[in-house]
């Protein structure tokens, strides 16, 4: 058997869009060393991909695994199970917590939001234009964005916005020091709890309001609740409307394709799943242990073996899509993509995510007809040793 892929290997990317080569290379089911020693498994074709993230055979219990990269350059301690934080829990406690979420971000809600999030769309397009040619698309636009989006579902005064997001700049970046981190977390948990307290006597119409009705949840489940939705979504968020921004903009063709749907009222859906699957944004972070001897694509994955899953290398297997390096907006297999991850424990927020990404593309390439990177792709930094790809910095002119 093959040297097992290390987990410097997973996180060696350099490229804007595509993740490490070796991935995209490797089988289906690889053996891959793991920061602490453990020699467990990576999992980078679609279909063993999905076996992994819907088989009650796997766990999500953060206590038991073996994290697959590196925590501020050092192996990532293992963890107590926290109250509301769900999504490093399994059934039946996940499928609880989860289930107060599912109506806040279903089909219904979103037709409600659509309005409002074009709405916001338009109104940052306005404040980018104000500031004039060239721009900084990151905190011009893509990042108030969605602050002030997220802000109004969950509850969160926009002011507040800047100590939330700060947690997530922190926890997704290697260069900020592990002290640092924990500092903007106790910021971002008291500031919650705090409006956690304030809406048990004053809800509102949002969903920090509703969880406070919810019959013996207490201030520290909501609170932890409150920071996985509103920090995992905003750094999601925020690094897919920037990724697929960028790749428009290096994709001339594509970039027309996209402006010619959005404007004869065809719908952009078609497009941002293949923008979904082409960039990809999360990175490093799905990984299950197993909880028994398990038979995985013809290997035996062994109790208390960690399988980390490539979302990116996934979206690009080629028994699954045709020329899957290449960005075709007209792709009809796009929609395949497990960008969002795949079964029980697939993103709540991914109608939410769809939805700003779609609304934030649209009314920018409509909006700045001119719009083009002010600098080489090459020389836009990226923020790639990170759990959520984005960049940097991404300089635009119109």
């Amino acid at each position: 058997m093959a040297a097992p892929i290390t987990y410097q290997q997973l996180v060696d990317r350099t490229d804007h869009f595509a993740p490490p080569t070796i991935l995209t290379e490797a089988a289906p089911l690889s053996r891959m060393l793991y920061p602490d020693g453990h020699v467990g498994w990576l999992a980078t074709g679609l279909e063993v991909a999905k076996e992994v993230l819907s088989s009650p055979a796997f766990s999500h219990n953060f206590h038991t695994a073996h994290f697959p990269m590196l925590k501020k350059g050092e192996p990532f301690p293992s963890m107590p199970i926290i109250p509301g934080m769900f999504i490093h829990m399994d059934p039946p406690e996940h499928t609880r917590y989860r289930g107060m979420l599912t109506t806040e971000f279903g089909t219904r809600r979103m037709a409600e939001l659509a309005p409002r999030i074009q709405e916001v769309a338009a109104g940052q397009l306005d404040s980018l234009r104000a500031q004039g040619s060239p721009a900084d698309l990151l905190p011009g636009y893509i990042r108030p964005l969605v602050l002030r989006v997220l802000s109004e579902i969950v509850g969160v005064p926009y002011e507040d916005t800047p100590t939330l997001a700060a947690l997530a700049d922190t926890a997704n970046d290697d260069d900020v020091p592990l002290e640092d981190e924990f500092a903007a977390e106790k910021r971002a948990f008291f500031l919650t709890r705090d409006l956690v307290e304030r809406a048990r006597t004053s809800p509102g119409d949002d969903l920090l309001g509703r969880l406070t009705a919810v019959e013996g949840l207490s201030d520290r489940e909501i609170t932890n609740m409150l920071l996985v939705v509103f920090v995992a979504g905003f750094a999601t968020c925020e690094g897919a409307v920037a990724a697929a921004a960028l790749a428009l903009l290096h994709h001339g063709e594509q970039l027309a394709a996209f402006r010619a749907a959005a404007e004869s009222g065809r719908g952009t859906e078609p497009a941002v799943e293949e923008l979904l699957r082409h960039t990809t944004v999360n990175q490093y972070q799905i990984f299950r242990t197993a909880l028994k001897d398990t038979l995985l694509h013809g290997e035996l994955v062994r109790e208390g073996d960690t399988v980390t899953v490539s979302l990116p290398a996934a979206n690009r297997d080629p028994a699954q899509f045709g020329c899957p390096a290449r960005l075709d907006l007209g792709r009809e297999d796009a929609s395949g993509h497990i960008a969002f991850g795949y079964g029980a424990h697939a993103c709540v927020g991914q109608r939410l995510g769809r939805a700003v990404l779609g609304a934030a593309l649209e009314t920018l390439v409509q909006g700045l007809p001119e719009l083009a990177l002010d600098e080489p792709l090459e020389d836009v930094p990226l923020r790639a040793r990170t759990p959520v790809l984005s960049v940097r910095r991404l300089p635009v002119r119109w």
